[in-house]
C-alpha cells in the first residue's frame, strides 16, 4: 500500500525516472490521495505538472496545470493511461524540471497535440491542446516513458545543460557509496513491486 503523505519529489539519476511507466489498472481512494499528495507537491516546488515516476511510482499517470495557480480548476488536470495520437508543427521553448531543480534547456515539441487519457472517475476524454499547455503535456507524457527533457535538448542547451545533470547524478552517487541512498538495484525491485 502506498502511503501518499510520504510521497516527495525523486531527483535525477533515481532510478523511477528511466522506468517505463505501467498502465493504472485502478482508481481508488487510494490513488485519488496519492494525485492530491501529487498537486500538493507540485504546488509547493512551483510546477506546471508532475508524473507518478517522480514521486516514485512506476504509474502511467500526470498531473498538470499550465497556469501554475493553485485552484484554477480550468487547468487542473488529471491524465491516467495517456496517449499523444497526433501532434502538428514545431516549436522551440524553454523546459525545466522538478526532478533537476534548476536546471533549465531549449527543447524542440509539437505545436499542437490530441491527447487521449482517462480521468479520477475513470472515464475517457480527449484534448487538443497548443503552445504552453501541448509542450507542459508532452513533458510529462515523456517522462511516464522514462525520457527526460534534456534527453531532447538542442544542441547548443545540452552543452550548457549536460554539465549541471552530472552534478545531480554526482551527488546522488555519492549519496548511495555512503549508504544515504538506497541502490538501484534495491530501488528497481521496489518499483516492481508497486507496479500497477
Amino acid at each position: 500500500m502506498i502511503v501518499p503523505e510520504e510521497l516527495q519529489i525523486v531527483e535525477y539519476p533515481h532510478p523511477a525516472l528511466r522506468y517505463k511507466s505501467r498502465p493504472v489498472t485502478r482508481i481508488d481512494t487510494n490513488l485519488r490521495k496519492i494525485v492530491e499528495r501529487m498537486f500538493d507537491l507540485m504546488y509547493e516546488h512551483k510546477g506546471v505538472g508532475l508524473a507518478a515516476n517522480q514521486v516514485g511510482l512506476p504509474y502511467r499517470l500526470f498531473i498538470i496545470n499550465p497556469s501554475g495557480e493553485k485552484g484554477d480548476k480550468e487547468w487542473e488536470l488529471v491524465l491516467i493511461n495517456p496517449e499523444i495520437t497526433s501532434r502538428k508543427g514545431t516549436v522551440e521553448g524553454e523546459e525545466g524540471c522538478l526532478s533537476v531543480p534548476e536546471v533549465y534547456g531549449d527543447v524542440a515539441r509539437s505545436e499542437e497535440i490530441v491527447v487521449d487519457a482517462f480521468d479520477l472517475k475513470g472515464q475517457g476524454f480527449e484534448l487538443t491542446l497548443k503552445d504552453f499547455p501541448a509542450r507542459v503535456v508532452q513533458h510529462e507524457y515523456d517522462h511516464i516513458e522514462g525520457i527526460m527533457f534534456f534527453d531532447k535538448l538542442t544542441e547548443a542547451s545540452k552543452r550548457e545543460v549536460l554539465p549541471q545533470v552530472e552534478q545531480f547524478v554526482n551527488y546522488y552517487r555519492s549519496g548511495q557509496e555512503k549508504g544515504e541512498i538506497p541502490s538501484d538495484t534495491e530501488v528497481q525491485k521496489q518499483l516492481k513491486e508497486i507496479e500497477p
